[in-house]
């Protein structure tokens, strides 16, 4: 063999001995191979989340006299069951799959500080806190970890980047108001336009105050604009306390409900331009919240104008 083939084959099997050094998985300072990233802490260890992303979305989840809450939005009831599944998911991740023991892949796998897909604050009982990172997707059924303060990422197929998600929504049933329409008897809106008197009878017809003989009411848009009133998704809460800012002091629409037991006033505010949402106030819940634009569109816009059509006028 000549000399050269000689140093070739050499340099090949240098490097092949460090590949299987940096990447065969061994104890390293987050724990031995095949243990959990979060050492022994449990589900039911956990007393408080904070979640984060990368567009800025947080939220904090935490746990008071045995119920999960969103602290910061008046300790709105959070949904216990898929907070204890993400929790399950956490403490499952294994460091048996190392990636990079240095910070300078970090960036490039979306694990480091300032350049994350997912952040994830947990807080224990005892007060300890871990931190970690949730970073990009190799392949579908995978995604990069990595713990505050250590420079290993690992891989695991334990958790997904979409179970971190950081809006309120992810975690609470957001059906703010929802009535059953054959209990409603009327309804009236007050907006920009002016004012809307709808009546139901018994047999489910809608008719409207100030009609002309020559006027019809067009009940496929009264039957939707009854729907937006009487059936409301949030996109998350907001407190318990009326604020200034949520401009309910002269609201932009006012919506009273009549059912057969009760009146019931839903109120619309300022809209937030980060987001396009409208802060909602409803005589049925002690929560201010946020609702897509979409969902309060027709109670701001539509007028006496949008519910009426023309009789045809008589063939002679």
């Amino acid at each position: 063999m000549k000399r050269r083939d000689l140093i070739l084959a050499g340099a090949l099997a240098v490097q092949l001995v460090l590949i299987a050094v940096l990447f065969w998985p061994r104890t390293t300072a987050a724990g031995p191979a095949g243990s959990s990233l979060l050492a022994a802490l449990t589900a039911d260890d956990v007393t408080q989340l904070v979640l984060e992303d990368a567009s800025g979305n947080r939220v904090v989840l935490q746990q008071t006299a045995g119920q999960w809450v969103l602290p910061e939005a008046g300790d709105f009831p959070a949904q216990g069951d898929k907070i204890t599944a993400l929790l399950e998911k956490l403490v499952a991740v294994k460091t048996d799959r190392l990636v990079t023991r240095t910070d300078a892949s970090h960036k490039r796998l979306q694990v480091a500080t300032d350049d994350f897909v997912g952040r994830v604050e947990i807080k224990s009982a005892g007060g300890s806190l871990s931190t970690m990172y949730v970073g990009s997707s190799p392949n579908y059924a995978s995604v990069h970890v990595r713990l505050h303060g250590k420079n290993e990422t690992y891989l695991t197929s334990d958790l997904a980047s979409w179970d971190v998600n950081a809006t309120p929504s992810s975690w609470i049933d957001t059906s703010y108001l929802k009535l059953d329409q054959a209990e409603v008897t009327a309804i009236q809106v007050s907006n920009d336009q002016g004012e809307l008197n709808l009546t139901k009878d018994d047999q489910g017809n809608w008719s409207m105050a100030g009609l002309s003989e020559d006027e019809l009411l067009d009940t496929a848009v009264v039957s939707q604009l009854a729907n937006r009133a009487t059936s409301v998704t949030m996109l998350g809460p907001i407190g318990r306390q009326s604020q200034p800012e949520f401009g309910l002091e002269a609201p932009r629409a006012v919506i009273t409900i009549q059912t057969n037991e009760k009146a019931i006033t839903l109120l619309i505010g300022s809209k937030f331009t980060q987001d396009n949402s409208y802060v909602v106030k409803s005589s049925e819940s002690p929560y201010y919240v946020r609702v897509n634009e979409y969902g309060v569109k027709d109670l701001l816009e539509k007028g006496r104008q949008d519910l009426i059509q023309i009789a045809p006028t008589p063939t002679p």
